[in-house]
C-alpha cells in the first residue's frame, strides 16, 4: 500500500499562505495523511517556517518531500545552480528526504552539465525526482523520455514524480506517459482533471472526466501517492479525512490480487 501524503497546494494558495503551512500539515496529520509536500511558492518566512514543519515531522511521524517551484536549467541551456543550491538548503531545513523540481530549459547543449548536477547531489543526503509540469519543454513525453535518457547515459540515475492531470494542459495522453514512464516514478501527484470552455481545471480524482483509474493501474503501487488536487469545504478536517480513505481504497483495490 503507498503511503499517502498532501500536498498543500491542496489547500489553495491564499488559504494556505494565511494560516501557513504547519497548520495545514497539522491538518493533514489530524486527517490522517501520512505525510505532506510543502511547496517553495507558499513559503512567508523559510527560515521559520520550514524548522517548525520538521520538528512537526519528527514528533508525529510525518512523510516529507519539499517542491522547488524553479526550474532545474534555464531556458538558455545553462544548469541553474542558484536555484539548486536553494532548493537543497529549504530541503535541509526541513529535514525532508526527497526534493521535487521540473528540468525547465534542459535541451541538447544540457547534457553536458549532468555531471555537475550529479557531484552536486553526491552526499546531499537528498533524492532528487523529477517532475512533469504544464510547460512544453518539461511537461511532454518527448521532453521526458530525453532527459531520463540523458541522464542514464550519463550514470544518473533520478526519480520521477509523475502527476497524473498536468499531461492534460499540454494534450498529451496521461496512459501512455504512465506506460512508458513507470520504471522511473518514484511518487504519484494524484490529480483528476476536466475540461472547461477555456482551460483544463484540478478537480478531486471521482470528478475527473480522464481515465485515471487506467493511469493508476500502469504505476508502482509501492511509492508515495499524493492528493494535489482541491481540498475545500466547510468542514476541512472531514473533507480531507473522506480523500484520503478514498485514496487509500483505491490502493487497496490495486494491490488485492485477482
Amino acid at each position: 500500500m503507498p503511503p499517502i501524503l498532501i500536498s498543500l497546494t491542496a489547500f489553495g494558495a491564499a488559504e494556505t499562505r494565511r494560516h501557513g503551512q504547519l497548520w495545514f500539515a497539522r491538518l493533514s496529520r489530524a486527517a490522517g495523511a501520512d505525510g505532506v509536500e510543502v511547496r517553495g511558492e507558499l513559503l512567508v518566512d523559510a527560515v521559520h517556517e520550514l524548522p517548525a514543519i520538521a520538528q512537526l515531522a519528527r514528533l508525529e511521524a510525518l512523510a516529507l518531500v519539499y517542491s522547488s517551484p524553479a526550474p532545474l536549467w534555464e531556458s538558455g541551456g545553462a544548469l541553474n545552480t542558484t536555484a539548486l543550491a536553494e532548493a537543497l538548503e529549504h530541503t535541509w531545513l526541513l529535514g525532508a528526504p526527497r526534493l521535487k523540481m521540473a528540468i525547465g530549459g534542459f535541451g541538447l547543449a544540457s547534457e553536458d552539465t549532468l555531471p555537475a548536477l550529479a557531484r552536486t547531489l553526491v552526499g546531499s543526503g537528498v533524492e532528487l525526482l523529477i517532475e512533469n509540469d504544464q510547460t512544453p519543454s518539461a511537461g511532454t513525453l518527448p521532453a521526458l523520455q530525453g532527459f531520463f535518457s540523458a541522464t542514464r547515459r550519463q550514470g544518473l540515475h533520478l526519480g520521477m514524480t509523475f502527476d497524473m492531470g498536468n499531461w492534460h494542459w499540454l494534450g498529451e495522453c496521461p496512459l501512455q506517459a504512465a506506460q512508458a514512464l513507470a520504471p522511473q516514478v518514484a511518487y504519484v501527484h494524484c490529480k483528476g482533471a476536466q475540461r472547461t470552455p477555456a482551460k483544463w481545471v484540478a478537480v478531486p480524482l471521482a470528478q475527473s472526466a480522464a481515465p485515471w483509474r487506467a493511469v493508476l493501474r500502469a504505476l508502482p503501487t509501492s511509492v508515495p501517492w499524493a492528493i494535489e488536487y482541491p481540498l475545500v469545504g466547510d468542514d476541512l478536517l472531514a473533507v480531507t479525512r473522506h480523500e484520503i480513505q478514498h485514496l487509500r481504497a483505491t490502493a487497496a483495490l490495486q494491490t488485492t490480487p485477482a
